[in-house]
């Protein structure tokens, strides 16, 4: 009797900390929303210095990341200029997230199981399918990945390019110099006068920085793609609501361009008789509630910052001077990869 009392009473005492362990958990989930909102801004961590993706023109930064960072402020605060942005390089950017530093990051970072599991990083879908390569000089004579035998190659610090870099040259028997700088302008101004042979990134970054050099037409990507470089924003882990609002904003921008839904003409969809696009203009439903954003939050987002087609070809698209098709990027109704689960 003694032993079922006792087993009983550790049962109680197991679920009232069960309980209590649910409920700390809870209010922890709701941490990051409400300091946003608290604050009346979110902290956005991007890259300043890529050009397309997040850079500074005059005082004000812009880019795809930039949008994107933006569309979560519109989201949560129903204004895309309610941001503050952080420029971050490579080293730091995880570390910011993690210690609160920034809110969310939206700075061209790859999804990897190791930031996953042991940095500690949540991230939302992605939102650029990228893969790395490598720039050479049109005179280098070096036209093919096997031509790097013996050179010297320039590689970023804190980054997924050291070890792919590794990996390809072993798998090619290439010996080379990975030469590593502690950040890109310092690999780059290294390869502009000449101390690299080469220089390695992603594809995206290498054609964002090639339009700035000195020379642009001097120099040239290899045409081999060296890795997977999935790009996506990223929440630190132990915030469930927050991880989900990031979720649903870059899924908005997406539904929203399958359904034909733009910056332009979403105020004539609040009227259309189809339920799936009410649901997500907010019209129907409470799938804003579930979020703990208000019930317009996704009408918000592509009023004021676009579909994932305007933010693309705003900032990286075949008008600018970056040139860039869709390819992966596309919707997967035209053959790419972007695909948003559905809003219901």
């Amino acid at each position: 009797m003694i032993f079922t009392l006792l087993l009983s009473f550790t049962v109680v005492l197991a679920g009232c900390n069960s309980d209590e362990a649910s409920s700390d958990g809870d209010q922890e989930t709701k941490n990051i929303l409400k300091k946003v909102k608290d604050e009346g801004k979110l902290m956005a961590g991007i890259n300043g210095d890529l050009p397309g993706f997040g850079y500074l023109e005059g005082d004000t930064y812009k880019g795809f990341d930039v949008d994107f960072a933006k569309a979560i402020a519109a989201a949560v605060l129903g204004d895309a200029e309610k941001i503050e942005f952080r420029p971050l390089s490579a080293q730091e950017r995880f570390t910011a997230v993690s210690s609160g530093e920034v809110d969310v990051l939206v700075r061209n970072s790859t999804w990897t199981t190791n930031r996953d599991a042991e940095i500690g990083m949540n991230f939302a879908p992605v939102n650029f399918y990228d893969g790395q390569g490598i720039m050479v000089r049109n005179d280098s004579g070096i036209n093919k990945i096997e031509d790097l035998e013996g050179k010297r190659i320039a590689v970023e610090q804190g980054t997924t390019t050291e070890q792919n870099l590794v990996d390809v040259m072993r798998t090619y028997g290439i010996e080379f110099e990975s030469v590593v700088y502690d950040g890109v302008d310092a690999a780059v101004a290294a390869y502009e006068t000449g101390s690299v042979d080469a220089w390695t990134t992603d594809k995206s970054g290498l054609v964002s920085r090639k339009s700035i050099m000195e020379d642009p037409d001097a120099h040239k990507v290899l045409e081999e793609t060296l890795s997977k470089e999935p790009l996506a924003p990223a929440v630190a882990h132990g915030d469930d609501q927050w991880f989900d609002i990031v979720k649903w904003v870059v899924f908005a921008t997406i539904q929203a361009e399958e359904y034909g839904i733009t910056s332009e003409n979403v105020d004539e969809y609040l009227e259309d008789d189809n339920p799936e696009i009410q649901r997500l203009l907010g019209k129907e439903g409470n799938l804003g509630e579930q979020l703990g954003l208000p019930e317009d939050f996704a009408y918000q987002v592509i009023k004021q910052v676009g579909n994932y087609g305007e933010i693309f070809e705003r900032n990286l698209g075949e008008d600018t001077i970056f040139g860039l098709d869709r390819g992966m990027n596309a919707l997967y109704t035209d053959g790419g990869l972007m695909y948003s689960p559905p809003f219901r």
